[in-house]
């Protein structure tokens, strides 16, 4: 069964912002950051995490997720999203056992947006991020998309607090933990496949390996304090597991990893 783990990532298109919203202390250049996704395949069914953006931001991004484009300006084909990414590499979407998702934020939620073309899937996330993103507050608030998971027939499966180290197969092949701060409920994922190398997906929790490091720090976090925990726990995490660093929007390191329809396994 070894090899039907394999891990896809995914190129879901680019964002253009101030270099102030990626780095705190940036300055009003423009800067270009990736945006991810990811796909594990696993014979008890298949997981997406995250989804990247709605397909609907291929088309007209203004309208869909409102005015964070004034200041941030999305890129992405209608290929770069979600389900035409699981056909080119031979994923049904009635194979969608699981959408887990980092945090909710509107280039993260593209799985759960077209959750109605994903009939077996259930949603999880953490109780925390779910809640405050029914109603985020104030100037957060430009950070969700709620048109795409505040919406009938989505099955919610909610983490609390105590299942840090949530195990979801019971097979350790992929655990979550909590890195709050750059959302109230951020977590990331610490994968093992089959040939014995582990990944972690920092997602937001650690936008560049420069933010991993605290080289610099990040210019969009709820929660300063809190971030700079999650991160000494995700060098940890790292260091314990020997795992290979995922970053969320590096513009320098995602290229260097192997795009879908190559894998990991």
């Amino acid at each position: 069964m070894s090899d039907q783990i394999r891990l896809y990532l995914f190129d879901g298109g680019t964002v253009h912002l101030p270099e102030r919203n990626h780095i705190l202390g940036g300055g009003e250049q423009r800067i270009t950051t990736p945006i991810m996704y990811a796909v594990l395949t696993h014979p008890r069914g298949n997981v997406v995490f995250d989804g990247g953006n709605a397909p609907e931001v291929a088309v007209d991004p203004r309208r869909h997720w409102g005015r964070i484009t004034e200041m941030s300006d999305v890129v992405m084909t209608p290929e770069q999203a979600l389900l035409p990414g699981l056909e080119r590499i031979g994923v049904t979407p009635e194979s969608i056992r699981w959408v887990v998702q980092s945090h909710l934020h509107n280039d993260h939620s593209g799985a759960v947006a077209v959750i109605d073309r994903l009939p077996n899937a259930q949603v999880l996330a953490t109780r925390t991020e779910y809640e405050w993103a029914q109603a985020p507050e104030g100037f957060f608030a430009i950070g969700y998309c709620p048109v795409d998971y505040i919406k009938p027939g989505v099955d919610w499966f909610l983490l609390e607090e105590t299942d840090d180290g949530f195990d979801l197969f019971g097979d350790g092949v992929v655990r979550m933990y909590r890195t709050p701060g750059h959302s109230p409920g951020h977590q990331s994922f610490v994968l093992a496949l089959p040939s014995g190398q582990r990944y972690l997906l920092a997602f937001d929790a650690a936008n560049t390996i420069d933010h991993l490091e605290e080289r610099v720090l990040a210019g969009f976090n709820l929660a300063p304090v809190e971030a700079g925990r999650s991160l000494k726990r995700l060098r940890f995490l790292a260091w314990r597991e020997q795992a290979v660093v995922i970053p969320g929007h590096d513009p320098d390191v995602f290229p260097t990893f192997r795009k879908a329809p190559d894998f990991y396994s």
